[in-house]
């Protein structure tokens, strides 16, 4: 692995408003392996955020550079060769008839070769199940299968980076725990994740590094265990702490440790607790 981070960001503006500012003085470094959340009540600037990553905006104020490249004075063709972005709402990114052509249309205006588009385009519908679907209509498909139609055209395309704008939502539960494995499996590949996300217990069991924001401003960002158990930081921002991060919490005073993330780790060191006291689990 070189030096050079997958995202900085120093001292990014931004404003749709000439007197309102949507974004001001956003710093923000995200490692060659790294797994950001980006947390926030609507309106905060998450998605604003998010598009000066491949280039649908352009800074304002301060810069964004992508593993060196600076975002301000890149084309879209180079952007779009290291980022791959999908929207919030799927259907802003389907274009074509079918889900197999879908899937090809990003490599094909990448101008690769027609044979490393079709093993692309034929591992990613094994990997996303949708193999039964290559010949259906994306447009006919229900919002959840949309949704994977979306991401999976943005995976086939084999970014370096990976930003994702609420991928889970409207999906149900079995289809989250498939495709957050899926967006875990890319991550230990070597590909750098970015997802804005309202399921904060999602991101409490998935992501390393969090960044909340507030009225177009970085409130804070930090490791999970740190930022998602700060009770007073999540509620100045408006939000609710995770499920396990509050009931831990609220039982530390019992021996449990505070900073308990997931439902697995939870399991373990109640179990831990109930050995060491000795109590009779009935």
């Amino acid at each position: 692995m070189g030096n050079t981070p997958a995202i900085r960001v120093r001292g990014l503006g931004y404003r749709y408003d000439p007197l309102e500012p949507a974004l001001e003085g956003i710093d923000l470094t995200l490692p060659e392996d790294g797994y950001l959340a980006i947390v926030g009540q609507n309106g905060s600037g998450k998605t604003t955020l998010i598009k000066h990553f491949n280039g649908l905006l352009r800074p304002v104020a301060g810069s964004v550079h992508v593993y060196g490249v600076d975002t301000a004075s890149a084309t879209v063709g180079t952007l779009s060769r290291l980022v791959g972005y999908a929207f919030q709402n799927p259907d802003h990114g389907i274009f074509c008839s079918t889900v197999q052509e879908e899937l090809a249309f990003g490599p094909r205006n990448l101008g690769w070769p027609a044979a490393e588009i079709t093993s692309s385009v034929q591992e990613t519908l094994q990997d996303f199940g949708l193999q039964g679907l290559a010949g259906a209509a994306p447009a006919l498909l229900s919002y959840g299968l949309r949704r994977l139609v979306s991401i999976a055209a943005v995976v086939a395309m084999r970014p370096r980076l990976l930003v994702l704008d609420e991928p889970t939502a409207g999906l149900d539960a079995c289809t989250i725990d498939e495709l957050m494995a899926l967006i875990d499996g890319l991550h230990a590949a070597g590909h750098a994740i970015v997802l804005v996300s309202h399921d904060l217990q999602l991101v409490a069991e998935h992501c390393r590094q969090v960044l909340v924001m507030l009225h177009g401003r970085a409130l804070a960002v930090g490791a999970p265990e740190e930022i998602l158990t700060d009770g007073k930081l999540l509620a100045d921002a408006g939000l609710d702490m995770p499920s396990v991060p509050a009931l831990a919490v609220r039982l530390r005073d019992t021996g449990l440790p505070a900073r308990l993330l997931s439902v697995e780790a939870f399991a373990d060191a109640y179990g831990d607790l109930l050995s060491q006291s000795r109590v009779p689990v009935s």
